[in-house]
């Protein structure tokens, strides 16, 4: 296996409307949609060429089974276990007059498990959500995916700045450091806030902690550091849509590459391409067929 993601499947709910009518109806799209941070990585590294797998805790309901059958058809390994007491997880997300508005329900990804994790996690590649660390129900099961990865690249992704602020910069750091963490992937603003810096100064100073460190930084591109150089990508010119899931595409094409023998450049490249991919159009998913 090339990439095992652990941690977060969702079911998007997502809405497009010229604005809504507090308290009344108003015509305008919704649709669902696949999604979680941990499954739209996986898809994104299989789109790439990579074979991938995820771990994680869906309700015993229809969306759970849905996201199973939708992760299957993507040539993802959906190791997921079905909690008969929560629902599967939910975001709901509004677009009216060009802004954009998320309403999440962890639902059973908060009651991730150890029992839900194989014995061994063994991969070219290891990505355990961040936002697993962060919610305090989940947080020590994080770490125990981490402490259970046997891969070149075991990675957590920042997730959230205001997480980060909440839960604390030095616990989390610290935190993944010890269970075994080897990549630290960021954007821009979760990268300011875990070292004081920006851009180009934050890639280096989470690569001095991590022998592999990304910054997401959209229009501006993304930096790598590993093994104490920096490599930059700029971002492709595109008309933007929505970003959401971009950072996730980006993390699972990144791994995936680098899991397969890719060079930190040329890694660097595709993971920029999937994230614009994803920012110039509505899905989170790609649209089909591979690289």
């Amino acid at each position: 296996m090339d990439l095992i993601t652990v941690g977060d499947v969702m079911m998007d709910v997502r809405t497009d409307a010229p604005a809504l009518a507090r308290g009344g109806d108003v015509h305008g799209r919704v649709w669902l949609a696949p999604g979680g941070t941990s499954a739209n990585a996986a898809v994104w590294a299989a789109w790439a060429g990579a074979s991938a797998r995820v771990v994680a805790r869906v309700g015993d309901d229809l969306p759970g089974r849905l996201l199973e059958v939708s992760l299957a058809e993507r040539r993802v390994e959906p190791a997921l276990r079905f909690d008969p007491e929560a629902p599967t997880g939910t975001m709901l997300v509004v677009v009216e007059a060009g802004e954009r508005s998320m309403v999440s329900e962890r639902g059973a990804n908060a009651r991730l498990a150890s029992d839900d994790l194989p014995p061994t996690l063994g991969a070219g590649a290891v990505l355990v959500s961040g936002y697993l660390v962060l919610h305090p129900a989940t947080s020590e099961v994080a770490l125990e995916a981490v402490r259970r990865a046997r891969a070149p690249f075991v990675a957590v992704d920042a997730a959230s700045w205001p997480l980060l602020e909440g839960f604390g910069v030095d616990r989390f750091l610290d935190g993944v450091g010890a269970a075994g963490a080897t990549a630290l992937m960021a954007n821009e603003r979760e990268a300011e806030v875990l070292t004081g810096l920006e851009g180009a100064d934050a890639a280096r100073a989470l690569g001095a902690r991590f022998p592999l460190a990304a910054v997401k930084r959209g229009p501006a591109g993304a930096v790598l550091v590993v093994d104490g150089i920096c490599v930059e990508a700029p971002a492709e010119p595109i008309d933007e849509a929505d970003p959401t899931g971009a950072g996730d595409a980006f993390d699972g094409v990144l791994l995936g590459s680098l899991a397969r023998g890719a060079e930190p450049d040329d890694a660097l490249r595709r993971a920029c391409h999937a994230g614009a991919l994803v920012a110039a159009n509505e899905g989170t998913w790609p649209a089909g067929g591979a690289m």
